[in-house]
């Protein structure tokens, strides 16, 4: 007796891929400078208005002295190594310690025709830290004007 096939060639990846997909290894999203819910990686909103683009990167619980922001050749990087060291004495021995190091690392490509390199600035508030990178003057939309036919 011969046991039927359940799947005939055409779909026989199926099972596969939707295995790869529940599982999450369908696409590897943390090697591609995206944040997923179980790494340190911060999760990044980029908007653009008519003046500026603004980078805003959720990291609470740390201070503006944590991050580093670097510019170069049209490369923005934004970074952090964050060091905890908990310590407990027991008179001068040291009878426990508790070492916790945190770092990110985020890299944006900027278009140097677009961004005002020398005035990029930035603030923390409220556990975001805020990236601003001012557009130029020749790049804003213009506002419309008439022009008067002679």
């Amino acid at each position: 007796m011969a046991l039927p096939r359940l799947f005939n060639s055409d779909y026989s990846s199926l099972p596969s891929f939707l295995d790869k997909f529940f599982e999450g290894n369908l696409m590897d999203w943390n090697s591609r400078n995206f944040a997923g819910t179980d790494s340190t990686l911060p999760a990044v909103n980029v908007v653009e208005n008519k003046d500026e683009f603004q980078i805003d990167v959720a990291a609470p619980g740390m201070d503006k002295k944590d991050f580093k922001l670097n510019y170069d050749n049209g490369r923005l990087t934004i970074s952090s190594e964050k060091k905890d060291e908990k310590e407990e004495k027991e008179g001068k021995v040291v009878t426990r310690r508790e070492f916790s190091y945190q770092s990110f690392q985020r890299s944006f490509t900027v278009p140097e025709n677009v961004i005002n390199a020398e005035k990029i600035s930035a603030n923390y508030d409220n556990g975001i830290l805020h990236v601003i990178l001012p557009k130029r003057e020749e790049v804003k939309p213009k506002p419309a004007r008439e022009i008067k036919i002679s």
